[in-house]
């Protein structure tokens, strides 16, 4: 049932428990009984000089102080914990949260599948009444895989119009996706197809969907829905309780905050593009909330704090945006951009998540195609490394490796890891191809300080599997 057609109506049809209402402007200036967070009250902005100095200081702290991806853990049981007196929250692959009102609850995301069970079991001894509602706040499968056990009789699943399309994505390389992911998300993906998992992750046809916005009160508490189809999915939706200043965001923002956003993902997914994020991250702003819950760990706590990381967000990203362009449109080539584009001091953000280097590459993608007009080989099917063993055969592996271990001395990992390449093309076992091999990778990821998920994650993976290959090589 689609009931955009509803939206901004004052009321809906009798009998419907969902009531549309004004969007009225919140009275409260802090998040409402923080019990596990703490309290705290949002003063007036100081003088900007003074704003621009504490800025660099609580981003930089807030980053240093939140868990990285490598805390992420699957829902557990004993894992669950309180926000305030009205809002649970248990841990999982993507938070779960109930929130409970005087006419029943409402749940938020419904994790993976094989999670669904203790999720359950976690949320049992704080439900009570009925499940009106269950608001995804994606369509990523750590978002609605639990709901069809999850949800009750009387639960409608809200979700943003496009929602569908998302979860069509998903599926449509679930299998070439699930290989890939493996080398970042081991665990999630052996128990996901573990012999006799059950039960199977689900693929719900929500019962609402969100257009732009969906302004509803249940139980005395207001809720208003808004689309920030800008971060991670084309279907993202944020929830703003006005009488708390509280603010939902899934990962509209990615799982780690405050990070830079992650507009591609190495993993496999579509792009996610610069201008659609700084407009999200725009209405999730003028919303000024004092709680800021995401997808991942602890909310932020803070009006201040939270739009001191919004609006360094937001300066981040236009400037690697239009410094990319700026680059384009002087003439520098995309890999010459990977390497000049950084952020000034004042403009530090997490890379934790996103990496710029990786965006710079992805922005340029994004408005020039695939092609670098390079060279003319880019345009076929035969690229460099099909001709790597034979220009080892020309030179020689031992002339190849002693040329990358001599980069490598000089500090260039990354050439040494293409003539490392090149070597073993040839002769995939010589254990002197696979030694530089190694280096450069550890090399590579001793840089990555504080590390990146994805260039660390893939970087250790490898680590391993050289380590093994060394050890075993003649």
């Amino acid at each position: 049932m689609d009931l955009c057609r509803h939206q901004g109506r004052r009321r809906h049809p009798a009998g419907n428990p969902v009531h549309a209402r004004r969007q009225s402007r919140p009275r409260r200036d802090d998040a409402r009984g923080c019990a596990r967070l703490g309290r705290q009250r949002s003063h007036p902005h100081p003088h900007p000089r003074l704003t621009r100095r504490i800025t660099m200081d609580v981003v930089r702290d807030l980053v240093a102080k939140r868990p990285d991806m490598w805390s992420l853990q699957i829902a557990r049981e004993g894992q669950r914990f309180q926000i305030n007196d009205f809002i649970h929250c248990v841990p999982s692959v993507s938070n779960v949260y109930l929130i409970k009102t005087t006419e029943g609850d409402i749940q938020i995301n419904a994790g993976m599948g094989f999670e669904a069970p203790t999720i359950a079991k976690e949320l049992a001894p704080v439900r009570s009444g009925p499940l009106p509602y269950l608001i995804l706040t994606q369509g990523h499968v750590d978002h609605v895989g639990g709901v069809a056990q999850l949800r009750q009789p009387e639960t409608k699943v809200i979700a943003q119009k496009n929602n569908g399309d998302c979860q069509a994505d998903d599926q449509r390389i679930k299998t070439v996706r699930n290989i890939q992911s493996s080398t970042w998300f081991p665990m999630q993906t052996a128990t996901l197809h573990a012999p006799g998992t059950a039960p199977l992750q689900d693929v719900p046809k929500p019962d609402i969907l969100v257009d732009d916005r969906l302004d509803f009160t249940l139980g005395g508490l207001d809720l208003e829905l808004l689309s920030v189809p800008g971060g991670e999915t084309v279907d993202s939706l944020a929830i703003h309780l006005p009488q708390h200043r509280i603010v939902f965001t899934g990962n509209m923002f990615g799982p780690l905050f405050p990070h830079f956003p992650n507009l591609v993902t190495i993993r496999g997914d579509r792009y996610r593009f610069a201008e659609p994020y700084l407009a999200s991250l725009r209405r999730v702003r003028d919303l000024e909330p004092a709680l800021l819950i995401t997808g991942h760990f602890e909310p932020i706590v803070g009006r201040d704090l939270i739009r001191t990381c919004l609006d360094r967000l937001h300066d981040a990203v236009s400037y690697v945006h239009q410094t990319t362009l700026d680059g384009m449109n002087a003439g520098k080539d995309i890999f010459t951009l990977m390497r000049e584009v950084k952020l000034p001091d004042h403009l530090y953000v997490g890379e934790g998540y996103g990496k710029i280097s990786f965006v710079v590459r992805t922005v340029w993608e994004q408005y020039m195609g695939w092609f670098k007009a390079r060279a003319t080989s880019e345009m076929y099917a035969a690229q460099p490394a099909d001709i790597y063993a034979d220009l080892a055969a020309l030179a020689g592996v031992d002339a190849v490796v002693a040329l990358g271990r001599t980069k490598f001395d000089a500090g260039d990992p990354e050439v040494a890891q293409l003539l490392a390449e090149v070597a073993l093309a040839k002769a995939p076992a010589d254990r002197s191809a696979l030694a530089l091999s190694l280096d450069a990778h550890r090399a590579l990821l001793a840089r990555t300080d504080p590390p990146n998920f994805w260039e660390a994650g893939w970087l250790r993976a490898h680590v391993a599997k050289l380590e093994q290959a060394v050890g075993g090589a003649a």
